[in-house]
């Protein structure tokens, strides 16, 4: 830890590990068992309450509050943790909270995620990789949110969600059951409309992959199929592919149901 590199006036406990580079800011406020990876950036007036393990590269704007006890009544003060991952970015008056000894224990952020102004992170939900959340978007306890999910401003999520890869969700979406990969969804309650196709394009996904996925989507939106039809449908045309095993898998394994 390096000392100019840390305002005058933030207190850290004594137990906290601060790595190499690492910059504190003014006023901010870092507790017991609190470590932080190299090069991480901590705006003013952030809070970090332990047990935290925050990992390289992150930055992380004022007015955060970072692994406060869970907001469950349940909680009794059990030692449960929240652990980030690499070079997020986490804006102004983002909170996320520690998970409870009733589920995994810990809440989990990945690497890579953008997460606007007031985003809120509940306990034991588990993010995945280069996700980008809106201001506003809100999850709720034990939700589980894979790789390269967007959520639009304000968007809601009921505990015990997933989001499957490559989603979105517009603005204000109200999502209460489980959203397949590469869906795009909007309303509240939130009903499936379309694929991301500008997502797929951007991450490369080819044209046939793109068409394969698409006609995948109408197979379980469009033609009035129950879900087990549709997806036997879906596996008998395009089974063989990898991108359509990871939706049959989601759709499969779903425990809220889909969003339909």
């Amino acid at each position: 830890m390096s000392a100019d590199l840390i305002h005058p006036t933030a207190i850290i406990h004594p137990s906290a590990q601060l790595a190499e580079g690492v910059e504190v800011g003014a006023y901010t406020v870092i507790g017991a068992d609190v470590s932080i990876g190299r090069g991480s950036r901590v705006a003013s007036h952030v809070v970090i309450d332990g047990p935290t393990r925050i990992g390289a590269e992150n930055q992380i704007y004022p007015f955060a509050s970072i692994g406060a006890a869970p907001q469950d009544k349940k909680f009794n003060g059990e030692p449960t943790e929240l652990i980030i991952g690499d070079r997020n970015v986490i804006r102004e008056c983002c909170t996320f909270n520690r998970g409870t000894a009733q589920d995994k224990g810990k809440t989990v952020v990945g690497d890579d995620n953008w997460i606007m102004a007031y985003v809120h992170i509940a306990h034991d939900c588990i993010i995945g990789n280069n996700t980008i959340f809106a201001n506003n978007a809100t999850l709720a306890g034990h939700v589980d949110i894979r790789d390269w999910v967007i959520l639009g401003g304000f968007t809601l999520v009921h505990q015990f969600c997933v989001i499957g890869e490559h989603a979105f969700t517009g603005m204000g979406s109200a999502v209460s059951k489980d959203v397949p990969p590469y869906a795009m969804v909007s309303g509240a309650p939130a009903e499936p409309h379309s694929i991301n196709l500008e997502g797929l394009k951007r991450r490369g996904f080819s044209k046939e992959a793109i068409q394969r996925i698409k006609e995948a989507h109408r197979i379980l939106y469009r033609q009035h199929l129950s879900t087990a039809d549709a997806l036997a449908k879906i596996e008998a045309e395009f089974g063989e592919h990898q991108d359509i095993a990871l939706l049959l898998d989601f759709c499969r394994n779903s425990q809220r149901g889909l969003i339909r």
